[in-house]
């Protein structure tokens, strides 16, 4: 396999020049299987260099898998230029959407009213379809199998697991490790800590060992007790999950957008310089990242 990552920014798009080494656009992974099959991780405006990358490719069948359907996951998706040249394909998978008690077509249906964009999804020239996920059913696209993961998430997040001829990978989405939100004293604590360890043992076993692990690090630990429940993880997490599934590389992603290049690497060396033992190569998502497997 082969992966490219085209926005690795979290929450909004944060272009200048303080942010030109790593980038400025939100989420955004191209994944080619060994048959070139073509698998993208969320919608973010990272999808736009994207999509002119595979003009000079037409027609494509892009297989689009959301994480989950917050802005900066999905804002892209208008600007994918393939849908507005008949011969594409684009299959878009994700999440039931709980509040719109809708599958994952309520995404594109929402963001082409013409309120909100100039042309509707009828105008659109591409064959768009759709697949709402059940947690632990793998999709089969081409040669490789993707497996959609439950995550910690305000809203229904899947993380996904992309195997392909013994090389896996595994992208987390926006995930927030689960905490005890009980004090040591509460008679409460003992039985919903066993909670947590369930849950944190179910996912590292969906997981796995993988070859490389793509996980939101958007806070860093001295900030994450003022975004508790936002829905983040930190770099320390991201680590310390590395860790115990015994993965060969973790990505760094989904970079707070306040924080420039500068303070991106001076953060991430402070967690580095925390974790001496932590048995894997660890690297910053960045534009423009490329990586095989």
């Amino acid at each position: 396999m082969k992966v490219r990552m085209w926005g690795v920014r979290g929450s909004i798009p944060s272009p200048g020049p303080h942010t030109v080494r790593y980038g400025g656009n939100t989420t955004c992974i191209e994944v080619r299987s060994d048959d070139d099959s073509l698998i993208v991780l969320d919608a973010g405006t990272g999808i736009f260099p994207l999509a002119q990358s595979l003009l000079a490719r037409l027609p494509v069948t892009a297989h689009i898998f959301i994480s989950h359907t917050h802005w900066d996951h999905i804002q892209g998706l208008p600007f994918f230029i393939p849908i507005f040249i008949p011969g594409n394909t684009l299959r878009i998978y994700g999440a039931y959407d709980l509040v719109a008690m809708q599958g994952i077509e309520h995404v594109m249906s929402v963001q082409l009213q013409f309120s909100y964009f100039p042309i509707r999804e009828i105008e659109l020239k591409a064959r768009i379809e759709y697949e709402t996920l059940t947690v632990g059913v793998p999709v089969a696209v081409g040669d490789a199998t993707v497996m959609p993961v439950l995550m910690n998430h305000p809203v229904p997040n899947l993380g996904y697991r992309i195997a392909c001829n013994g090389k896996s990978l595994f992208f987390t989405g926006d995930h927030e490790p689960w905490r005890n939100i009980y004090a040591p004293e509460d008679p409460n604590c003992a039985d919903y800590q066993a909670m947590v360890d369930q849950r944190r043992a179910e996912l590292d076993a969906a997981v796995g060992a993988v070859d490389v692990l793509i996980v939101d690090t958007a806070y860093t630990i001295q900030e994450y007790p003022q975004k508790i429940d936002w829905g983040h993880g930190t770099f320390d997490s991201a680590i310390e999950m590395a860790k115990r599934v015994g993965a060969k590389r973790l990505i760094c992603t989904h970079h707070e957008p306040t924080r420039s290049d500068d303070d991106l690497e001076r953060v991430f060396a402070e967690a580095l310089a925390r974790h001496p033992d932590a048995g894997c190569e660890i690297m910053l998502a960045r534009e423009g990242l490329e990586l095989e497997l």
